[in-house]
């Protein structure tokens, strides 16, 4: 039986892009269709590095490519929309890098796009699509380790970083929230789903935007999340899952584990391995195809109603820590 292939194209092609690319081929039924840049010669150059067909020296001429199924958008943040609609009009379906926008209204309006032209749409939150993950979020529902009471997840990167880098840029969404954050905040919803309440404090950097954060968040059966993300420290970037029967414990990495440990009360430390090849993008790309295949127009495991809540959890982080972009 002949394999279906899934045409991909690229635009955006920085350090995200490249370690996409890289993965590609580990998702079975992918072909390396075209990139796209705002540069010809970019884009020339990353086709013939990773192996694309094509290389379009515009978003707009690769989402007219007929011969493109769907775009996965690497741009930074603050450019997500205007790209990922481009591709929509042009009646591609679309795998947004993540934060998908900059906020809610913006994540809403792609949305309604997305349902308006009939495509796919999906948050490229690849850690929701990572087989340890899944097993995690399985275990949990299961009740392996009883009611859930709290949840610790932190994502730091050692700084600092010039006034003029992304992440410090709020013109391009710069902050360790929208970069990193999300990450603690997606897991702790995989796990709990949204919450009731939401706390924040920042230390803003000259240009207005968090490069330390702490976010809590609080659930109605009395669950909590405590959460860091930083751009001046390389914290141990792991996660745990607290219950009254027992624990999971999520290694540095948390968001694209290999492997996790399941502690419970009388049992001797169980740890689950899941190894796989590359970086782990391949996942989500396999989702993407299998959705796309099936005629569906989101991702169970990402649906859209997720992302927008995501966002506005976000949104209401900001306003508590007065970054606005």
């Amino acid at each position: 039986m002949t394999e279906q292939k899934v045409r991909w194209g690229i635009v955006g092609l920085g350090g995200i892009a490249a370690q996409f690319a890289r993965d590609l081929p580990l998702a079975p039924g992918a072909e390396l269709a075209a990139v796209g840049s705002r540069s010809a010669e970019t884009a020339a150059a990353f086709a013939e590095r990773f192996g694309f067909a094509r290389a379009y020296g515009s978003y707009a001429e690769l989402a007219a490519d007929p011969d493109v199924d769907v775009v996965y958008v690497a741009t930074p943040h603050a450019q997500h929309l205007d790209a990922a609609l481009t591709c929509i009009e042009g009646g591609k379906a679309v795998l947004v890098e993540k934060p998908i926008t900059l906020d809610l209204a913006s994540a809403a309006s792609l949305v309604q796009a997305a349902h308006t032209r009939g495509v796919f749409l999906m948050e490229a939150m690849w850690m929701r699509l990572n087989p340890a993950v899944l097993k995690v979020a399985e275990l949990v529902a299961e009740g392996a380790i009883g009611w859930v009471s709290a949840i610790h997840a932190d994502f730091g990167l050692q700084g600092p970083f010039e006034a003029e880098h992304r992440l410090r840029n709020p013109k391009l969404g710069g902050g360790a929230l929208l970069d990193l954050g999300v990450y603690p905040i997606h897991l702790a919803h995989l796990i709990m789903g949204a919450p009731r309440s939401v706390q924040a404090w920042a230390h803003l950097t000259p240009e207005g935007v968090d490069e330390n954060t702490g976010v809590l968040l609080g659930w109605e059966a009395g669950a909590v999340a405590a959460l860091t993300c930083s751009i001046n420290g390389n914290s141990r970037n792991g996660a745990s899952i607290t219950g009254t029967d027992g624990r999971i414990d999520l290694p540095p990495g948390f968001f694209v584990p290999r492997e996790f440990v399941l502690n419970r009360p009388n049992h001797a430390p169980e740890t689950f391995q899941f190894p796989f090849e590359g970086n782990g993008y391949q996942f989500e790309a396999a989702e993407v195809q299998r959705c796309i295949l099936a005629g569906d127009l989101e991702s169970p495991h990402v649906p859209h109603a997720t992302t927008l809540e995501i966002m506005g959890l976000l949104d209401t982080i900001r306003d508590e820590i007065g970054v606005a972009y």
